[in-house]
């Protein structure tokens, strides 16, 4: 792939063998800015882990740097004003889902409480290609509505890791500073070690990598703690 000219001179900035601190990669990544929009800041963290292992889980990063997302909440009558008042954009049962069946997806996260999973599980090829099934393991099924999306304005998103092992998730903003994406980066690292499977041996982080939408990438130098 053939490189700009800006792009070539910030990446004179980047060493490419050396793994950086986190709080001098977040800095050096704000010096590595190429396009005239703000870029988001991408994590991209390689983990040790057997074929049959995923990790999985949600996180709320200090400092947010996204929209006010639109949640719709499948559940019965009884719930519907609990979801309204806590500030579902969409509440609702059988026409939701008949609506999604016919293509209708404006919205951005899904949450359903346990007895309308049987019926929301029909929309499994549909809401899972995008990525929108709710699901237990990331707090979007339960009875606790209210608390669920509270969480969930306050940024709370989820991450995975890929058929590589690989976990990618925005982080923040090249306008941000260099604090911030620091503060958001260690708590990212904090949760996925967290999330260690038990019998992983060795190292669990294997390389932890930052870029932006259109800058090169700068290697993480991984902390003890999170090997």
């Amino acid at each position: 792939m053939k490189h700009g000219k800006k792009y070539r001179e910030v990446l004179k900035k980047v060493d490419a063998e050396k793994a950086y601190e986190l709080k001098d990669a977040c800095a050096l990544l704000k010096e590595l800015k190429v396009a005239k929009f703000d870029e988001t800041v991408e994590a991209h963290i390689r983990l040790n882990l057997k074929k049959s292992q995923s990790v999985r889980d949600t996180v709320v990063l200090p400092h947010q740097f996204r929209g006010e997302k639109k949640v719709l909440v499948f559940c019965k009558p009884d719930k519907e004003k609990e979801a309204e008042a806590a500030g579902a954009a969409y509440v609702g049962s059988d026409a939701l889902i008949e609506k999604i069946k016919g293509g209708w997806l404006d919205f951005d996260i899904a949450v359903a409480t346990p007895d309308m999973m049987k019926d929301v599980g029909k929309l499994g090829m549909v809401l899972g290609r995008k990525g929108l099934m709710p699901n237990p393991k990331t707090g979007t099924v339960t009875f606790d509505i209210a608390a669920a999306i509270a969480e969930l304005k306050k940024g709370r998103t989820e991450f995975r890791s890929d058929k590589s092992n690989i976990i990618h998730l925005a982080v923040g903003k090249l306008s941000m500073g260099a604090d911030q994406l620091t503060a958001n980066m260690e708590t990212l690292m904090g949760e996925v070690v967290r999330k260690r499977p038990s019998d992983v041996k060795g190292e669990f982080v294997e390389s932890v990598y930052l870029a932006g939408t259109m800058t090169p990438s700068v290697r993480v130098a991984i902390a003890k703690a999170e090997r």
